[in-house]
This record gives C-alpha cells, structure tokens and sequence, in this order.
C-alpha cells in the first residue's frame, strides 16, 4: 500500500493517483497517520512532514474546480520534458501534470479546428514541445520508479490489432448505379487495370479485393492474437459514409461471423456525429432479420443494429475518421451504452494524443467527476502515415515497430489501426499489405514466443 498525505483530497486528486498508480494507494489529510506509515508513502504537500517520504509539492490545478488557461513552461527533467515546475525531490508536479495531459484539459480550452472540425493537434503542448511521439506519463512514472524504487506500475505489455471497417466490399454489394457509375469513370480516366478487376468481380471470376477477412483470421490464428473490428453500419449513404448497406445479406453475414470469433464494437456515422439527440428521445420501430428494435437517434440506432445482428450488448466504439468533441461525444457514448472507447488519437498525425499508452478511465472535467467510460489510447493508423503524413512503405513499417517498441518498453497497450481496404493484394497496396505481414512476423510470431 501507497500511502499519499495532501492537505486537501479533492475529485481531480483522487483520479489522477488511482490512474496512475491504481488501486494500492491511499489518500490521507491525517498526518499523524501519514507519519506513522512504515511503508512508502509520498508527500503531496509544500509541507516537511516526514523526510523518509518523497515529497511532491502541488502545482495547485488538482485543487482547482475551474477550467481556465493555464501556464505552461516546459523544461528538461533527466532528458523527459516536463512542466508545472515546483521544488520537491522531483522539480515537477507530476500528478497535476499528468491530470493536464489525460484529461484533455487543453481541448476544454478555446482552440482551432482543423478541416473536419476536429481538435487540431497543432494546439496541442505535445505538438508544441516534440513530445507527441513519446508516452511521457508512462516514462515519467518510469524515472520516479527509478529514483525512488517504489513499484508504481503494475501492468504488462500488450498489443491489441484493431480494424475499422469503413467500407466492407469494393464492388459487390455496392448500389448498382455506383458501379456503373465507377465503370464509366474508370473507362474514360483509362483506368482499364480497375475495369477489368470490376468485371472478374461481378462475373464471379476474382474475390472482391476489400474482402480480406478470411487473410486476418489466418494472420490472427497464426500469431495468436485477439483483435477487435468496428462496423460502419449508417443506413444512409451520405458524405464520408461510404460503407455498404447494414441491411445487404453479405454484410450481416460478415459482422455474424466476425462476432463469433472476435470482439466487435460500433464505428459511429459521420451524420450520428452531427445530430443533436436528446436524452430519452425515442423514434419509430425497424427490424433486423425480423427482430424489432427501437431507433432512437442515429447513434443509439446504429449500436441496437449491431447489437440485434451480434445478439450480444455492444459496448465498443470507434468514432468515424476519429472525430470527436469533448466532453459532448463522449457524454452521449455513455448514455448510449458504450463503456470502451478507442478513438483516442489524432487523425491528421501519429502519436500519443494523451500522452499515455495505458487504458484509463474519461475524467468529465466540466462536472469535476470520473466516469465509467474507459478510453483506450493509441499511437498509430495507416491511413496517417499515408495521407497526412506521406510516408512511404518503408517510413511507416519503420514508424509502427518504434510504436510498438516504445508502448512495449513502458508496458502499456499497443493499439494500431488498420482498415481492411489497405490490406488488399491491388498493386497499389500489396507492399503494405506485405508490410503488415512482416510487422506481425517479426514481433508476435509464435516461434518468437515461445
């Protein structure tokens, strides 16, 4: 047991140390029973109360009720950046620091957007200061351990393959005024490679090159590893929701399967994103193989649709493009059901958005309380490394094993991003596909294992 002495307990306090540290610690405004600890203790006070204690003096935003702009001055500790400056045995405050990071205390500020009306990362300290590409929570914690020989994490490495399926099918089950409407254009733009691979399709001669998940389960199988897959299930076809129908016989049949062997969860619609839903509002009734279920908003609509093709309770998601507003997106996840959120992330740039590589649970900083949401961080999507950022194959293989190497030398949770129509045998994606395949055998092979 952790025992940590602070003048005041308050809601933002007790968060940040049980995130951090778990549930082997105890806060106390008793000092006498802080003296009185034989074992490690942390002094979160400005006062000298027991030498044998290391001591953190408080920056004071964990004391704070408020959201306001707060001063921030980075600086090097032991080679990590760091801020909230104070003069304890470490020179920073890292609880308050940490709290600033993993409640996305600065997107509660005012800031820019970026061209999808997303948080833009360019705002953000991490950007600001080059430390993006680090978990420096994690490494932070990493250098306290060292200094003080507290065990103060307990978790172990792991990596959680996740694919967002945006759009399941290239050609079959697409509207046919799409296809026709794709011939003609591959036609008159010479693209004759895309007419002849449309036609093998629709005359049953070739697999349609999206459908890749009988290649995943075998990588899957092979490697051992257990991912997850989001669904776009919009029943109207609008803007960036480009996902065949949720009502195609292929479609249902594919979540069907794919829920029998791996964890789904729901990848909200671009247009559930926009629309203002009220709490208990309800809609009209509509079936899923026979089964009623209640629309109730596009949001909740989309999940009783998974739910009734799953027959399970869905309580994953993955924002749609990664667009997310806090603390509104994640409020109307909750109301909806969802208790495990992956979206975590920036869109337009790789990198540890919270600066942490470890599942915690969303800090609603407007009403000063935790909540039962787990967010579950990640560092790395294929398609950023591709259209934001321009790397070649190369650059990107190399990005993906620095991910994984850094989130596994602080023990956190290695999340990455995939999507199924990046991992097809077209000669445009076949080297990334290839690259896929590489990451995994190199890594998580089973010979390395054992």
């Amino acid at each position: 047991m952790l025992l940590i002495y602070t003048q005041h307990i308050t809601s933002r306090l007790q968060y940040i140390t049980k995130t951090l540290l778990g549930d082997a610690i105890e806060l106390t405004n008793n000092k006498e029973y802080f003296i009185q600890h034989s074992g490690a203790k942390i002094n979160y006070s400005s006062e000298a109360i027991d030498s044998k204690a290391f001591q953190i003096i408080p920056h004071g935003l964990l004391f704070e009720k408020e959201i306001k702009e707060q001063q921030i001055n980075c600086f090097e500790w032991n080679g990590l950046k760091a801020f909230f400056a104070t003069n304890g045995d470490i020179p920073f405050d890292i609880f308050a620091a940490s709290f600033y990071l993993l409640s996305r205390y600065e997107e509660y500020l005012p800031h820019q957007k970026d061209e999808y009306g997303r948080y833009d990362h360019k705002n953000s300290i991490a950007y600001k200061e080059n430390f993006l590409q680090l978990p420096l929570v994690n490494l932070w914690l990493k250098e306290v351990e060292r200094i003080t020989s507290y065990k103060l994490q307990v978790s172990g490495f792991k990596y959680i393959p996740t694919y967002d399926i945006d759009i399941a099918f290239a050609y079959q089950h697409q509207p046919l005024w799409l296809n026709i409407l794709g011939f003609y254009r591959d036609m008159l733009t010479g693209n004759i490679e895309r007419v002849v691979e449309r036609g093998n399709v629709y005359s049953g001669n070739k697999k349609d090159p999206f459908d890749v998940f009988d290649w995943l389960d075998q990588l899957h199988e092979q490697h051992q590893l257990n991912p997850i897959y989001f669904f776009l299930l919009a029943e109207k076809r609008k803007g960036v929701d480009k996902n065949v129908s949720p009502r195609k016989k292929a479609m249902l049949e594919l979540v069907k399967q794919t829920a029998e062997k791996y964890e789904v969860g729901i990848h909200p619609s671009w247009q559930s994103g926009n629309e203002k839903q009220k709490a208990g509002e309800s809609g009209r009734q509509s079936t899923v193989d026979g089964q009623p279920f209640e629309e109730t908003g596009l949001l909740k609509n989309e999940i009783s649709f998974l739910q009734n093709i799953t027959q399970h309770n869905v309580t994953k998601s993955r924002q749609h493009y990664l667009r997310f507003t806090i603390p509104q997106t994640f409020r109307r996840l909750i109301e909806a059901g969802i208790k495990d959120e992956y979206s975590m992330a920036y869109g337009s740039i790789n990198g540890f958005r919270a600066s942490y590589a470890l599942p915690f649970y969303w800090f609603d900083l407007e009403r000063n309380e935790t909540t039962d949401l787990l967010l579950h961080p990640f560092c790395f999507m294929e398609a950023t490394s591709v259209f934001e950022q321009k790397y070649s194959v190369e650059q990107t293989a190399e990005e993906l094993q620095y991910y994984h190497d850094m989130v596994k030398s602080v023990k956190g949770e290695f999340i990455a991003l995939f999507h199924n129509h990046f991992l097809t045998e077209q000669p445009q994606w076949l080297p990334w596909r290839k690259m896929y395949e590489r990451f995994l055998e190199n890594n998580f092979s089973a010979i390395k294992s054992k």
